[in-house]
């Protein structure tokens, strides 16, 4: 397989799917004696925790509750864990009584077979859940007598529960107030981590710093309306994060994870936002200036941004450098 975080490790080339942990039957399986169990087709809607949703996916496979029928799970079980094929380790968890009902082990998409980008030979999908709790290329299945927090919740602060009606998106964690403080007065937030943190809306106090943001992971703040003009932010990671109203002009977004993040009034003037993520970032607003801001053309086509922003950033008479 190809190398990289939209591909899984080597080892998929000789794809297995174990079953493990607290059952009294631990099985192996091939792709084709997972391919033999009864199959199942499922219509769920993909939700996605940066804000984008595909309606009405149509998955087929076969459902966790008939392969673990075959394993019979013990008494004392009370959790499930989803291990993949991945170089960095992705795994995440559910309550196994919600599991029973809610995920399906998919092979199959809309009609088609996975690719390999997506998830092939066999991914989990969960209903009712935002997708980080659905698993590409599983390889194993544990139950557990205990939670054990996913790949997402341990390096993103993503809610283990992650329920969209209740938009859990995230767990809150702040910066600690003197580290913040610190880097406040030297105007530097260089790798910095920051989840949901309140303390960024002490950027708006109108005093003006050469704004270090490189490698910084700041996700679900408000900078809004703050001053931030020829900021660094190359390869920073701002899903979620709100700019409206602020000045940005001059700042460098290249190469950062922009998910829907939001840019609506924003001065962009002059911004570099090449080889930037935009999945359902917003900046179409009739106060956003984006004369001179740079994109890639590609940038614009990938999966996520609406037509509406891309409309808006791809209108010759509002002066964006469209490459």
């Amino acid at each position: 397989p190809k190398v990289g975080e939209d591909f899984p490790s080597a080892e998929i080339d000789n794809w297995k799917l174990e079953v493990c942990g607290l059952v009294q039957s631990p099985l192996t399986l091939s792709l084709a004696e997972f391919q033999s169990l009864t199959p199942a087709e499922r219509v769920w809607d993909t939700i996605c925790v940066t804000g984008w949703t595909h309606p009405e996916h149509h998955w087929g496979g076969v459902m966790l509750a008939t392969l673990l029928a075959v394993a019979k799970p013990l008494p004392e079980a009370r959790f499930v864990r989803f291990l993949a094929y991945s170089n960095r380790g992705h795994d995440t968890s559910l309550p196994l009584d919600y599991a029973l009902g809610h995920v399906l082990l998919a092979d199959r998409v809309d009609g088609e077979r996975l690719t390999l980008e997506h998830g092939a030979p066999v991914r989990t999908v969960c209903e009712g859940k935002y997708f980080y709790k659905s698993l590409k290329w599983v390889r194993q299945i544990e139950l557990l007598a205990g939670d054990s927090l996913g790949y997402w919740e341990r390096e993103s602060a993503y809610h283990n529960n992650a329920d969209p009606w209740l938009e859990q998106r995230y767990v809150v964690r702040p910066m600690d107030e003197d580290e913040f403080a610190r880097r406040l007065a030297d105007g530097n937030f260089e790798g910095a981590q920051a989840i949901m943190d309140g303390q960024f809306e002490q950027l708006r106090d109108g005093k003006r710093a050469a704004w270090n943001f490189q490698g910084a992971t700041i996700k679900a703040c408000d900078l809004s309306k703050a001053d931030l003009r020829d900021a660094r932010c190359y390869k920073a990671n701002f899903t979620l994060t709100k700019f409206r109203g602020a000045d940005l002009s001059g700042a460098d977004f290249s190469n950062c994870d922009c998910e829907g993040a939001d840019f609506r009034g924003a001065n962009l003037t002059g911004a570099d936002f090449q080889h930037a993520v935009l999945t359902v970032a917003r900046f179409a607003h009739a106060k956003t200036s984006i004369r001179g801001a740079k994109f890639l053309l590609k940038d614009l086509w990938n999966e996520g941004l609406g037509e509406d922003e891309r409309a808006f950033l791809l209108d010759q008479s509002r002066g964006a450098i469209i490459r």
